[in-house]
């Protein structure tokens, strides 16, 4: 059995490249992007704009006019179609018919749903992954959790705002978490409530009180998971979301404005 403590000695699993996906239980590699992708350039505006909303760039209320999208990714008016189509198919836009496309608004009902139902979603996932635990599944874990630790939360040159590495290290490290639960239906789903969760836990970050041992709490998810300690694992994992939960709440309750994004959305020109 791989231990927590092995991830920062040097072992085979170390050595196999610097890549930052994981693999699933199946062997395939994941990148968090998709199968089969294509590079195109609605793909690239997608994943930008995809990119961007999860980081909290934009404004967090308010219309995403074709006209700005096109000017700010530089591409045509049909690919930036086609990618807020597909944003708005994933559920992270919303459209009005013939009124377009809008940044799905944050709430504080939307926020208990959505922790609740992700806690669902995730504790059978988890309970499935340490159920079917593979020697590879544990190794992959671990190396998820040495990469999260090495990489530095903050940007250096703007400590208010999460590093983007650190972003898709921490996704891996929840990604590789359930990966091993044989159900990409759930893995899916459960990417999918990661991605809404995302958006709030950047506001959870901002305003006093918001800093929190966070390394200590994966730290924590994964000795509990490798342990083969369902319920404990479950619990860790539990909490991890559940304090997100309650710091985003907090921010609500002190009068945060979901308006006041760092990237507004102007007015298109006439």
């Amino acid at each position: 059995m791989i231990r927590v403590r092995d991830c920062f000695a040097e072992g085979p699993w170390q050595k196999q490249g610097q890549a930052t996906g994981v693999k699933l239980a199946n062997g395939n590699a994941d990148t968090g992007e998709g199968k089969g992708a294509k590079s195109t350039l609605a793909s690239s505006v997608y994943h930008q704009l995809r990119e961007d909303l999860l980081r909290g760039a934009l404004e967090t209320e308010g219309k995403l006019r074709v006209e700005w999208v096109v000017s700010r990714y530089g591409a045509g008016a049909s690919p930036v179609r086609e990618a807020l189509n597909r944003l708005a198919a994933e559920g992270l836009l919303g459209r009005h018919d013939q009124r377009g496309f809008f940044l799905m608004p944050v709430s504080a009902a939307e926020l208990e749903e959505l922790t609740r139902t992700r806690c669902w979603l995730e504790e059978r996932a988890l309970r499935e992954s340490i159920a079917h635990r593979t020697a590879e599944w544990e190794e992959q874990l671990v190396l998820a959790l040495h990469r999260l630790a090495r990489a530095e939360r903050r940007q250096s040159d703007d400590p208010a705002t999460n590093n983007p590495e650190w972003e898709t290290l921490h996704r891996a490290f929840h990604r590789a978490l359930i990966s091993a639960c044989r159900s990409h239906w759930l893995i899916g789903f459960c990417d999918q409530l990661s991605d809404q969760a995302s958006r709030y836990r950047l506001i959870s970050q901002r305003g006093p009180g918001s800093e929190r041992d966070d390394l200590a709490e994966h730290r924590t998810i994964a000795e509990r998971t490798l342990d083969g300690d369902a319920d404990a694992a479950v619990e860790a994992l539990l909490s991890h979301y559940r304090l997100t939960a309650e710091m985003c709440m907090a921010r609500f309750n002190q009068g945060y404005d979901p308006r006041a994004g760092s990237g507004k959305a102007p007015r298109a020109r006439k």
